[in-house]
């Protein structure tokens, strides 16, 4: 495979640990936490990300001649299509009826984690095309003799040269907020509209009238206390809304251990005792919401810890955005807009590759008209509105 004169080959690796950090690091840059070897290594060494769960590593490294890397990909043999938020059970379905099994399937992503960023990592003054390692994924596929491969969540641009490549482009949505330079959360109030700004106002009145104090907590400032306190919170959440817990106690000491101040935790307190956590990574560009949890009933803690805390703390920090993930329409009357997320798919069975296809064309019309309605409902104020 050429990189202007070199010969390039790909390995697969087993655990992220098979590939030292300074390379993989180089490769994923400083931006977004999420492709970091510290929190994919967390992942694996905590037993979250294991093939005892269905995510099997096998992390793609393609190196120079003289054993340069050159790019890497967090990727992963899936016996399931869970922890992924991009849905294809019905691929699987469609496939498996024909007698063609789906799974296993290769997927290049962040595990248990819908959080856009970039997929396809090349080291800095690398030449080499998306297009290039496309089809290093492609053969790897075929050698392994899986069904597909997945990209997903990847950037815009990624997406968009992976379609160029041949490969089915597919489109989602989340709610993102967007720091429009304010000097603080009541600059951000005035650029709604005046019955929006006082919805919020109350909101924030009422949440903040409790009787609880908050915290923003990173690096040391985190105890095994707090993780204690905040696992607990994930595993209600997960028990009212999924019945199956993804991460494992141990994996939120090692993101606090391994990604220090990038940990951000949101923590809402009543007399000393922690009752509700937010848990989001910052990286730099954008705050990350991920995870939150609450023991107790109080009016609109989850839009406080969850939504307001992490605006003033992004506008503290000078940060672009705040990213609140998918779903959630009420969002937007919180300033979160809908945006678009991309990925991209490669499919060996010619049948299922149309059919899909096809199927894309109509969701991506669908999901477009959806966006385009949900701006409508924007909170922030138009020419002349007061």
């Amino acid at each position: 495979m050429p990189d202007g004169s070199a010969t390039l080959t790909l390995s697969l690796h087993q655990a992220i640990h098979d590939i030292p950090v300074a390379d993989w690091d180089l490769c994923a840059g400083g931006g977004n936490p999420f492709v970091s070897h510290a929190f994919l290594s967390a992942l694996e060494d905590s037993g979250s990300c294991t093939p005892r769960t269905g995510w099997m590593p096998r992390h793609a490294v393609l190196r120079r001649a003289d054993g340069g890397v050159v790019a890497v990909a967090p990727m992963y043999a899936k016996s399931h299509s869970y922890g992924e938020y991009v849905f294809d059970h019905g691929w699987a379905q469609a496939l498996e009826r024909t007698g063609t099994p789906y799974y296993p399937k290769l997927q290049v992503a962040v595990p248990f984690s819908p959080v856009p960023g970039p997929r396809l990592l090349r080291a800095p003054g690398s030449a080499i095309p998306v297009a290039a390692l496309a089809q290093a994924l492609e053969q790897a596929c075929g050698s392994l003799d899986m069904s597909s491969v997945h990209v997903t969540f990847c950037t815009e641009s990624e997406w968009a040269e992976l379609g160029a490549a041949g490969w089915l482009q597919r489109i989602g949505m989340q709610f993102h907020w967007e720091n429009q330079g304010y000097a603080d959360f009541d600059g951000f109030l005035g650029a709604l509209s005046s019955r929006k700004r006082k919805v919020l106002r109350r909101e924030r009145r009422d949440a903040n009238a409790c009787g609880l104090t908050f915290h923003a907590l990173s690096g040391s400032d985190i105890t095994e206390g707090h993780w204690d306190a905040f696992y607990r919170f994930y595993q209600s959440t997960v028990d009212r809304k999924w019945g199956s817990a993804y991460l494992t106690r141990r994996f939120f000491s090692l993101l606090g251990e391994r990604l220090g101040h990038q940990v951000v935790l949101m923590v809402a307190e009543q007399a000393g005792k922690p009752v509700a956590g937010a848990l989001n990574l910052a990286g730099s560009e954008a705050l990350y919401g991920r995870n939150w949890g609450c023991q107790g009933d109080w009016p609109f803690l989850h839009f406080e810890l969850c939504y307001y805390r992490a605006i003033d703390w992004a506008i503290e920090h000078g940060l672009q955005r705040v990213e609140a993930g998918a779903q959630g329409r009420h969002k937007i009357q919180r300033g979160y807009l809908p945006k678009p997320t991309y990925s991209a798919h490669w499919i060996g069975h010619a049948g299922l590759r149309r059919a899909v296809a096809q199927f894309l064309v109509e969701e991506r019309a669908g999901i477009q008209s959806e966006m385009a309605a949900l701006a409508e409902e924007s909170p922030f104020r138009r020419d002349g509105e007061a």
